[in-house]
């Protein structure tokens, strides 16, 4: 709203006493322009006057059959029809951005799930969506959204207190898992507590040196901590993956990252008749997150509908 303060002139909506001014020239009269504004012809008389008081000059010179533009008035009218005009494109444009995906569309996502769930459907993506242009940030750190001008990050884990609207793309299981190599060279564990011996490898970011269980499909029941002893840790999830392919130990690791790996039999789940977790704490998901605004893009839900269809319920990755 455009509210002048000039002169003795009451506040009152300036873009509407322009409107009200124009349509009246335009179509010769107050009772013309109000009906088709759906108002009083008082109130767009007064939307008039208004506009003479705040201007300091007569715009018309009334007649009972007609309206004449006075020579501030046709200058007034020049002017007022031409920005009018320009408000009228603006807004056309904008809503035309907005009714149809397009433009830049800028996304933070982790970086080993990125290469392998993300960045190997962009293809499809942006066939789909050719007026969308992409900006793939990989990355492992939590990026300020509203700082960096991202419209879209993927998370992983548990989310934290924020402001960001989150939308649950897909559950984040991690399960345990070794190399046949090593299973055949020791008696598999029969519990959890036989993990004690057998060489664990460790999550370096992970909360503690520990593992929790509970029973499948109980997620009210308490997760029970395990000791573990290991001589590898590491920060890496794909470096573990690739430690327990080697025959190393034995890894507690998401589902998204070894998928092909256990369809293939190269990594066998060990006690899969229990849910595993390296922290207990709330629930764990694959997220996007965005800023919160009145109205999301037609190019982030264009994004979130893509993932959330590509990734399936169940996750593709969880498929036999």
């Amino acid at each position: 709203m455009i509210v002048a303060q000039m002169g003795k002139a009451p506040a009152m909506d300036y873009l509407a006493a322009m409107r009200a001014f124009v349509r009246s020239v335009d179509l010769g009269s107050f009772s013309r322009a109000a009906a088709e504004a759906g108002v009083k012809v008082s109130t767009v008389s007064r939307y008039v006057s208004w506009l003479e008081m705040d201007l300091g000059a007569a715009l018309l010179n009334r007649s009972t059959r007609s309206l004449h533009l006075t020579e501030a008035g046709r200058l007034f009218y020049e002017r007022t029809a031409q920005i009018l005009a320009d408000v009228q494109d603006a807004r056309s444009s904008t809503t035309s951005l907005n009714a149809r995906a397009q433009g830049l569309l800028r996304i933070n996502i982790p970086s080993a799930f990125g290469r392998q769930h993300v960045m190997p459907h962009m293809k499809d993506f942006l066939a789909a969506y050719p007026d969308i242009r992409l900006d793939a940030t990989l990355t492992d750190a939590t990026v300020d959204l509203i700082e960096t001008g991202a419209d879209v990050a993927v998370r992983i884990g548990a989310l934290v207190d924020s402001t960001l609207v989150a939308r649950k793309l897909a559950a984040q299981r991690r399960i345990l898992v070794a190399s046949p190599d090593y299973l055949g060279a020791r008696p598999s564990p029969q519990g959890p507590a036989d993990l004690i011996h057998h060489e664990c490898l460790l999550f370096a970011l992970q909360p503690t040196g520990a593992w929790y269980y509970r029973p499948v499909g109980d997620p009210a029941s308490e997760p029970i901590e395990i000791a573990l002893n290991g001589h590898l840790r590491a920060n890496d999830s794909e470096a573990l993956r690739d430690a327990a392919l080697s025959g190393l130990g034995i890894a507690l690791l998401p589902t998204w990252l070894i998928g092909a790996e256990v369809r293939e039999r190269r990594l066998v789940p060990v006690l899969p008749d229990r849910e595993w977790l390296i922290a207990p704490g709330p629930d764990r998901a694959i997220w996007a997150v965005y800023p919160p605004k009145k109205v999301v893009s037609p190019k982030v839900k264009a994004f979130l509908a893509f993932l959330s269809q590509r990734f399936g319920q169940p996750p593709y990755w969880e498929l036999p």
